[in-house]
């Protein structure tokens, strides 16, 4: 009778102790009005989860985003997304870095919604110094409308690397000295929902389906990972420094396992890239050769 009691308050100990690791994982979570603010279609915007979640919707008259208080040097940048479900062509989900302007720098994660039972896809782009054109398209080995998936991007003096679920997928190395623009100007982290269905579903041909509106994406982990430089220019001796995690040795380059994850990925799942494209270019971009 002993034995079983003992057993029946180890159990109950065990079980509050998983409780309140649970709930001090939660508190742990950082609020989004600590590092981003709504930038436009605030009536399309519904904070969820204490301000853990925010949920971005788009409808006929507006789509909505938000955006990083800061401006970053360098940095790892993440957001756990779930994109709109059923019949979402011509919907664009994003999620990037940008200087804005017209000379900017930028690093995207678009999410291009199809027809239902179509595969999304998922677009990257870099531009630098206001040239883009660096397209490289994946279909993802997951459905990313019914539960969250983790999209990253590293940011360093060394290299742009794109990750899903921690899974690099394409590498942006910085070669200045071959004469590649890199992206260096201070970026915000910004995310919206908007109308693509111009350019998004085949080319433009698919529209969207308005019966199936509002679409709505949900965001989560509002960290703040980056080197700031809010009212300055991007100082590489600052934001180029060791001193953050994300400029170590360890993040100038992919790991031996990690490169070759990422070839087979991309050799899986990559459906588009712009090095490959002979009509749009028939001399490939000279960083093509470096980023293979």
């Amino acid at each position: 009778m002993n034995r079983i009691r003992y057993c029946f308050e180890l159990v109950s100990v065990l079980f509050l102790m998983f409780t309140a690791n649970a709930r001090a994982r939660g508190r742990g979570a950082i609020d989004f009005d600590v590092n981003y603010v709504v930038t436009w279609g605030q009536d399309h915007i519904l904070k969820l989860n204490q301000g853990k979640e925010v949920q971005l919707s788009m409808d006929y008259s507006s789509g909505s985003g938000f955006e990083s208080k800061s401006h970053y040097g360098s940095g790892f940048f993440q957001m756990r997304i779930k994109l709109p479900p059923r019949d979402s062509a011509g919907v664009v989900t994003a999620f990037y870095l940008t200087s804005k302007g017209d000379t900017h720098d930028e690093v995207d994660f678009e999410f291009l919604g199809n027809r239902q039972g179509k595969p999304i896809a998922i677009q990257t782009n870099v531009f630098s110094n206001g040239q883009g054109g660096r397209e490289q398209k994946f279909v993802p080995w997951f459905d990313p409308t019914t539960s969250f998936h983790t999209y990253g991007i590293l940011w360093n003096p060394y290299q742009i690397v794109f990750y899903v679920d921690k899974v690099p997928i394409r590498v942006f190395k910085n070669i200045k000295r071959s004469g590649v623009n890199y992206p260096s100007k201070p970026m915000q982290l910004v995310a919206s929902l908007w109308n693509g269905e111009n350019w998004a579903t085949s080319g433009g041909k698919e529209k969207i389906n308005w019966a199936y509106a509002p679409f709505k994406a949900q965001y989560q982990g509002f960290s703040d990972h980056g080197c700031h430089v809010n009212g300055q220019s991007n100082n590489a001796n600052v934001c180029g420094s060791t001193r953050y995690w994300w400029n170590t040795r360890t993040y100038s380059q992919l790991s031996a396992n990690e490169q070759k994850v990422m070839e087979n990925v991309r050799a899986k799942y990559m459906t588009y890239d712009y090095c490959s494209d002979r009509p749009r270019y028939p001399v490939p971009p000279s960083e093509c050769r470096w980023n293979q």
